[in-house]
């Protein structure tokens, strides 16, 4: 069973994000705070749940949440500062959107470049463990594979609609048939594998 909250005083924000993984596609992540003592019985780790629960949950958690927030960085930035950076520039993005300012952050995963004036913890597998991270995985889970749907529609050869980026087999095969897309993440050693094989072996 996930928990309330880190701190019983404190207003907190679990922050998560999604899309570290793929080969294509930005890196999204969200903000939320959620009422210290919320519970619902199908709140968990975005992992966990089917899509059709993920969806229901993101309405549900955009009605009840304090406040909350999405943001992202695009492939371009992934190429540009690597996608931890990266990742981290996108739960910023989210945090500096919420409408009330929190006075902790709940950050899933083991690092974190810190947000200025705003003290954080870091908690691995977090999105298993806290409301709040676990409604942040959700939102930010949702918002990326509508994006990554709707790219599939310009670029259908790649299973967008099904991998949403990451490096499934139909994903790897469709690079080395149809190359590399503009939203492809250029500096990933993934998908120069895929495509120079002996290059970087």
């Amino acid at each position: 069973m996930l928990k309330p909250y880190y701190t019983e005083d404190l207003l907190e924000a679990g922050c998560d994000e999604v899309g570290r993984g793929c080969l294509a596609g930005p890196v999204v992540a969200a903000a939320v705070i959620l009422p210290k003592n919320y519970f619902h019985p199908l709140l968990n780790d975005s992992k966990k749940l089917s899509p059709a629960k993920r969806i229901l949950l993101d309405s549900v958690i955009k009605q009840v949440a304090i406040a909350w927030a999405i943001g992202e960085a695009t492939h371009e930035e992934i190429d540009q500062v690597n996608i931890f950076n990266a990742s981290c520039l996108a739960m910023h993005r989210a945090i500096s959107q919420l409408q009330q300012v929190p006075q902790l952050l709940l950050i899933d995963g083991k690092y974190f470049n810190a947000y200025p004036n705003m003290p954080h913890q870091c908690i691995i597998n977090g999105d298993a463990q806290f409301n709040a991270i676990a409604a942040a995985s959700i939102l930010a889970k949702t918002y990326r594979d509508a994006y990554m749907h709707k790219l599939s529609v310009q670029y259908p050869g790649y299973a967008w609609d099904r991998n949403v980026g990451y490096p499934t087999a139909a994903h790897r095969k469709a690079i080395l048939e149809l190359g590399l897309t503009p939203y492809h993440r250029k500096s990933y050693g993934n998908n120069k594998a895929i495509l120079f094989p002996l290059a970087v072996s």
